[in-house]
């Protein structure tokens, strides 16, 4: 009986830490007045930070932008429930509502890279180290996650870069028109589609990169994430491509997917590589 109270109060204070732990703290990314409003006042970027537990911190965050093709966003599943599998890998974990761009492109990269410029703002507050600052991003959200890893400078420029099912290309023969459409517009100029094909972007400085995705993605084409993964090695970027033999599109951390168990053991492996 001694044994069963003993392990029944063992649950439930885990139980408790890690709903604790998932609260995480709300804050908007622009308290002054966000740029690029785009005419619309009532889509406020927002960060939730979700830290470690300072005796297991080690110093690496990571800014999640989530999916939904530019339109709308999947806070959960690709976003704030990642925190509690990067906090007991010691990592902080900073998801990021990112306001939808209705055709104009600067809109969710200018909160991307505020969202990391925060994280290096208070990376002693929050017990971060300003080069061990990553960025993150599933589907749509993979896009920006790219467009900010391979283009940003300075501050927002982050220090490697997890995707999955990553759109990468704005090249209308095989990107996710849906995402297209909603960051440049139905009829942008080939310049300025070329410019958004992040796979075109690639550098030998772009940041080391994990990339996840299903073979039969029917609604982002695999070609999207093998062609950045292909650029990586072209550009001697270190980077790590799985692809799962089905799951199709949208997974997230869904312990749903059947290869949710070898994708989270694959990307802990992988942050313990550097």
């Amino acid at each position: 009986m001694k044994t069963f109270k003993l392990l029944l109060m063992t649950a439930m204070t885990m139980m408790a830490m890690s709903a604790a732990a998932q609260q995480g703290k709300t804050y908007n990314l622009w308290p002054d007045g966000a740029p690029n409003t785009n005419g619309n006042l009532t889509d406020t970027a927002q960060v939730t930070v979700f830290l470690p537990n300072a005796k297991k911190a080690s110093g690496r965050a990571v800014v999640i932008c989530p999916g939904g093709g530019y339109s709308h966003l999947a806070m959960q599943h690709e976003g704030t429930d990642w925190a509690p599998f990067f906090n007991r890998e010691g990592v902080a974990v900073i998801v990021l509502k990112y306001r939808m761009p209705r055709g104009n492109y600067e809109v969710p990269v200018s909160d991307a890279e505020e969202a990391v410029r925060l994280v290096r703002r208070n990376a002693k507050t929050w017990n971060i180290d300003p080069q061990q600052v990553g960025i993150m991003g599933s589907s749509a959200g993979g896009h920006l996650a790219s467009t900010v890893a391979t283009q940003s400078k300075g501050d927002a420029a982050p220090n490697f870069q997890i995707l999955f099912y990553p759109v990468i290309t704005m090249d209308p023969a095989y990107t996710h028109m849906g995402s297209h459409d909603n960051l440049l517009g139905k009829n942008p100029k080939k310049k300025l589609e070329r410019q958004f094909c992040s796979e075109q972007q690639v550098t030998r400085v772009t940041p080391r990169a994990f990339i996840a995705l299903s073979d039969d993605d029917t609604v982002v084409q695999p070609a999207n994430g093998v062609n950045y993964y292909l650029e990586c090695c072209r550009h001697d970027v270190p980077a790590t491509l799985h692809v799962y033999p089905n799951g199709g599109h949208g997974w997230g951390y869904r312990e749903s997917f059947n290869y949710h168990i070898e994708m989270v053991l694959e990307l802990k492996a992988w942050l313990q590589t550097f």
